[in-house]
């Protein structure tokens, strides 16, 4: 039997590969998590959000503010415990995550009312959907992105201070 084909030594020339899966895996787990979590504050959000602006004839503002009030209550819980499995004392990540939910809520929807108001203005008129419901969806996908870079980097961020 040759060097080679010895038993096991198979395994290491995967392994370097394994290594590198596995750390773009770990790496990819709290993402996954949150856009999970995120399903769910969807659900909440958004849903409440439709039902406001379209059911109840509330303006894009209210809607949108309300919805993602009540969803980035229940983002909050989820991914502190869930997500980040963080550790940072509630009374300050909530005022971290309090900013970054304003934050994200305001240049997200800001951003994307401006952009549906250009397409408006271009008199390209989508005729299954409301400009005001596009905005809700398109503001939601840059809340979405915003909202996880800031939770991951600033609200739920643990100092690695270790003594050993």
């Amino acid at each position: 039997m040759s060097q080679s084909l010895k038993h096991g030594s198979y395994l290491r020339t995967t392994n370097p590969l394994n290594k590198w899966i596995g750390i773009r895996f770990t790496n990819c787990l709290p993402f996954l998590r949150f856009l999970l979590v995120g399903v769910l504050n969807t659900f909440i959000g958004m849903g409440l959000m439709l039902l406001l602006k379209n059911g109840l004839e509330w303006s894009y503002w209210q809607a949108t503010f309300t919805g993602n009030t009540v969803g980035a209550s229940v983002s909050f819980l989820l991914n502190r415990r869930f997500t980040f499995r963080s550790q940072v004392p509630i009374m300050v990540g909530a005022s971290k995550f309090i900013f970054i939910v304003l934050a994200s809520y305001f240049v997200s929807f800001s951003l994307s009312h401006s952009l549906t108001k250009m397409l408006n203005s271009a008199d390209i008129y989508l005729r299954f959907m409301d400009l005001d419901n596009i905005a809700i969806f398109l503001g939601s996908i840059i809340y979405t992105i915003t909202n996880f870079f800031g939770q991951k980097l600033f609200v739920f961020k643990e100092n690695k201070n270790c003594s050993s």
